[in-house]
């Protein structure tokens, strides 16, 4: 990361920063913070890191060095941290009044038994934050990879777990923007940027790539982006992986977003995936329908109290535009009328599903097409244990990789 780089970085979290400070929710800004929209300072002189290296008895890490030659500490690193240290106030967080820190995660170690213990770790330290919602910031000047950069560190008391480990003071230093894009959301060059790479990646999806949409779709996720982590969600569901992106994280919505429980997405695609989730769900734990009747909407609780296990009928669903469910209802009509069927198969218990059963779907899926601009899968096909039986990890990707609706 050379200086230039920094400081285009800094200078558009500066803006973004500003723009989305909200005076009545918000801690002031600092002086002259709004006026000159930027959260750093004036830069170190190579006098100024040459005594700061001096004192701590170490050569800096160069993203660290270039940082700080683009601004002598920082403002509101993150929503967590407020206050990174400049050149005079860099220390050894055993020498720091902070230290606490390390008797703290001493006796309490959240690391696996192969990796070397947090307290450790802490202990030889170099503490980048002064200020910060219980939360710090450091480096592990033992731990420096082969460009001389030392690994970074990002620790919460209230997180529920250890430090997390970042290879770069640069690496921690972009996924406290991240955060902070997650949390506020603010307007500007970047959301806009993501928001077309958004829809990049759901037309690529929808002309069957795969691997490169999800990539784009799981940074963007990362932003806040909730359209991306719709997308992702569908895409992954018919890889058979439901638990990186759950159910529960994109049909639980915040009042400002309950129009989209009147979308035909959710009403046609995704309900019926909360009803089926509820009637195969354990005994234990929380299922999507009871975060649902549990959420602070009333709206969205209105949706999950009219279920009613007892009527929910996975035969008598509708799965999509008019050619794709009439060629579904075909396949399940016909498989409900075979008296061989259900047979359950000797080593599984489960049902013995006809061998012409899959190339079926696979030539129905030809005539699917997306309910709205958010749909690139068929995951209601999932709410039907059968169709989800047939379907697969590697027939959910053969589906995934055929060109799909407006892109066939």
């Amino acid at each position: 990361m050379t200086r230039e780089q920094w400081k285009q970085f800094l200078k558009r979290w500066s803006e973004e920063w500003v723009d989305a400070h909200d005076p009545e929710r918000d801690t002031p800004l600092a002086a002259g913070v709004a006026q000159e929209r930027w959260l750093g300072f004036a830069p170190a002189g190579a006098e100024e890191i040459a005594a700061a290296e001096a004192r701590l008895g170490r050569t800096l890490p160069p993203s660290l060095r270039e940082f700080l030659l683009t601004t002598d500490g920082w403002r509101d690193a993150g929503a967590f941290i407020y206050r990174l240290a400049g050149t005079s106030e860099l220390a050894w967080l055993a020498d720091a009044d902070d230290s606490g820190w390390i008797a703290a995660y001493s006796d309490t170690e959240f690391c696996e038994d192969d990796e070397e213990p947090e307290g450790e770790i802490i202990a030889r330290s170099l503490r980048l934050s002064l200020d910060g919602d219980a939360a710090v910031m450091f480096l592990d000047p033992e731990d420096v990879d082969e460009r001389g950069e030392w690994a970074a560190y990002w620790l919460a008391s209230w997180s529920g777990s250890g430090p997390e480990r970042f290879g770069s003071f640069y690496d921690l230093m972009y996924d406290q923007y991240v955060s902070f894009h997650a949390l506020r959301r603010p307007a500007g060059a970047t959301r806009d940027h993501w928001d077309a790479e958004v829809e990049k990646a759901r037309l690529a999806a929808l002309g069957g790539a795969v691997e490169a949409p999800l990539a784009v779709l799981e940074e963007a996720s990362r932003f806040g982006n909730d359209r991306a982590r719709l997308l992702r969600f569908q895409m992954l569901a018919l890889l058979g992986d439901t638990r990186t992106v759950p159910l529960d994280r994109v049909v639980v919505v915040d009042e400002e977003r309950v129009d989209f429980l009147r979308a035909p997405l959710f009403t046609r695609e995704l309900l019926p995936l909360v009803h089926a989730e509820e009637q195969q769900a354990p005994l234990w734990g929380t299922t999507t329908l009871q975060r649902l009747k549990g959420c602070g909407s009333e709206e969205v609780r209105a949706v999950a109290l009219d279920f009613d296990p007892d009527v929910f009928d996975p035969n008598a669903l509708t799965y999509g535009n008019p050619e794709f469910d009439a060629a579904v209802h075909r396949i399940l009509d016909r498989l409900d009328a075979d008296p061989d069927f259900p047979r359950p198969q000797e080593e599984t218990g489960r049902p013995r599903l006809p061998e012409s059963l899959w190339p079926e779907l696979r030539a129905a899926v030809e005539l699917w097409r997306p309910v709205d601009e958010d749909h690139v899968a068929p995951v209601v096909l999932l709410a039907h244990p059968v169709l989800a039986e047939l379907i697969a990890e590697e027939r959910g990707r053969e589906i995934l990789s055929m060109r799909r609706g407006p892109e066939r």
